[in-house]
């Protein structure tokens, strides 16, 4: 089998594609061909070496993958070989072949396409852990979430609609507004001051996602009403490109705020840090991609397919997210040929 690898902290030049046995699952794991892999920008960050939740080098990216299931350990019950699959992998997921616990399976039917499958996990997962588990979210609830054209920001503009939300304000930049606007959320250009058009027109959100991280912090906390809720999710802010870049991140850190515990119960707003890769409740995440599970099979969430490159071409597939090309979820094919 063949997997990607990132051989060493860097740039594009550091992804490499190696071969190697297919692994053994063991007792409680199955061994999945993977047909899909999830690309999420935290896996950009982490070749530059700028997420502290990854492996040491050398090691593969991919928190998400779709496939069939082609070997179960002793252990395994409920699922036959030749089922398709939809899965958590933690990491790994950009490889022909991976070894999951079966905890962090599920089955797939037939009329969700493996595409489908593979873009939901993270980035569905992670706004409904941000809004339904964290958020308490009731209809009527306004959002704001930037980087809205990304996979977070469809996910969230489709779950609102099924939540029954109140206005969602998206920012992104100017060239996707029809996109945006198309997902049923209201586009703010960025770079704009969205704290004043969201105060002016609604006096504050119920729920803030922001992913960018540093400054941006803070501004998002300002976009909230009392009694609101911020999700950090993410810290886009750190990377300018491909290359790594040291002053782009220290000054992501330099300008992350730190908030004062009496003022935020005095404006009794929250906020909540967020990384489901580090979520240690397995039962949560279960019980939230069961629920996701049943919304896309019924066609209530329908994930936004931006492109799918092969496996081979994943330079060229982080590149294109690098310039912000991206208009939904990017993945990796690894089916067989």
């Amino acid at each position: 089998m063949k997997r990607v690898i990132y051989a060493r902290r860097g740039g594009l030049e550091a992804i490499e594609i190696v071969e190697e046995e297919n692994p053994i699952p063991k007792a409680n794991e199955v061994r999945i061909e993977v047909h899909r892999a999830g690309i999420n920008f935290a896996d950009l960050m982490m070749r530059q070496g700028l997420y502290g939740a990854a492996p040491d080098f050398p090691f593969t990216p991919g928190y998400e993958i779709s496939g069939i299931i082609r070997e179960m350990g002793s252990d395994v019950t409920g699922y036959a070989e030749g089922d398709r699959v939809v899965a958590l992998s933690g990491f790994g997921g950009y490889s022909e072949q991976v070894v999951v616990d079966v905890n962090r399976v599920w089955p797939l039917p037939d009329n969700v396409s493996f595409d489908a499958a593979a873009a939901m996990p993270v980035t569905y997962l992670t706004a409904h852990h941000m809004l339904v588990y964290l958020g308490n979210f009731k209809p009527g609830d306004s959002i704001l979430v930037h980087h809205a054209a990304g996979g977070v920001g469809t996910a969230t503009a489709q779950l609102a609609i099924a939540l029954e939300a109140g206005n969602v304000y998206g920012t992104a930049s100017a060239n996707k507004a029809d996109f945006v606007e198309a997902q049923g959320m209201i586009h703010i250009p960025r770079g704009d001051d969205f704290v004043k058009r969201i105060k002016d027109e609604s006096g504050g959100v119920h729920h803030a996602l922001d992913p960018v991280g540093g400054k941006h912090i803070m501004e998002s906390y300002r976009a909230l009403r009392n009694g609101g809720r911020l999700y950090v999710f993410g810290a886009s802010s750190a990377v300018k490109g491909p290359k790594r870049s040291i002053l782009t991140a220290l000054n992501m850190w330099r300008t992350t705020p730190r908030f004062d515990p009496i003022r935020m119960m005095n404006s009794n707003k929250s906020i909540s840090g967020v990384h489901m890769g580090m979520w240690k409740d397995e039962e949560v995440v279960r019980e939230q991609m069961v629920s996701l599970a049943k919304m896309l099979e019924l066609g209530l969430i329908d994930p936004v397919i931006d492109s799918v490159y092969r496996f081979e071409d994943v330079a060229a597939a982080q590149q294109h997210i690098h310039d912000r090309g991206n208009r939904g979820k990017v993945l990796l094919d690894f089916s067989p040929k």
